[in-house]
């Protein structure tokens, strides 16, 4: 008898060019772990991985519109938690990426940084861990 899956969150983007969008996840680190392409050469549905993180990406079934950037952010974005935030930084910027906030110390003690990806989505990274006590 199968048992149900723990409950858990996982972010789903769509892209104009996902291909795109799952090469520079790549260069952050993210391994694709499923990948299904289309004819026309975009993708119906990736999983990529990084440590416990898993996010799913698609080719876009509509022309989507990004939320422009408005002074640091987007107003919705992806919060990426993990150990290294200025390697992060610097690979999203690497890999065509653009900074928003430079990787820095804040004030409630975590460090971060935050990036627009090649699609104009807004990455967070950050050490502070989500849904731990403070």
């Amino acid at each position: 008898m199968p048992v149900d899956p723990p409950t858990t969150l996982h972010a789903y983007l769509s892209y104009p060019d996902a291909p795109a969008a799952i090469a520079w996840l790549v260069a952050l680190g993210f391994a694709v772990t499923a990948r299904q392409d289309d004819e026309r050469g975009g993708v119906l549905h990736s999983e990529l991985r990084l440590g416990d993180a898993v996010v799913m990406v698609a080719s876009d079934d509509a022309a989507c519109t990004v939320p422009p950037l408005v002074g640091v952010s987007v107003g919705v974005g992806v919060y990426l938690c993990a150990p290294d935030v200025d390697d992060l930084h610097r690979r999203a910027v690497a890999a065509g990426g653009t900074s928003v906030i430079a990787p820095e110390d804040t004030t409630w003690g975590s460090r971060r940084a935050r990036v627009l990806d090649v699609g104009g989505r807004e990455w967070s990274f950050g050490t502070y861990a989500p849904g731990r006590t403070w």
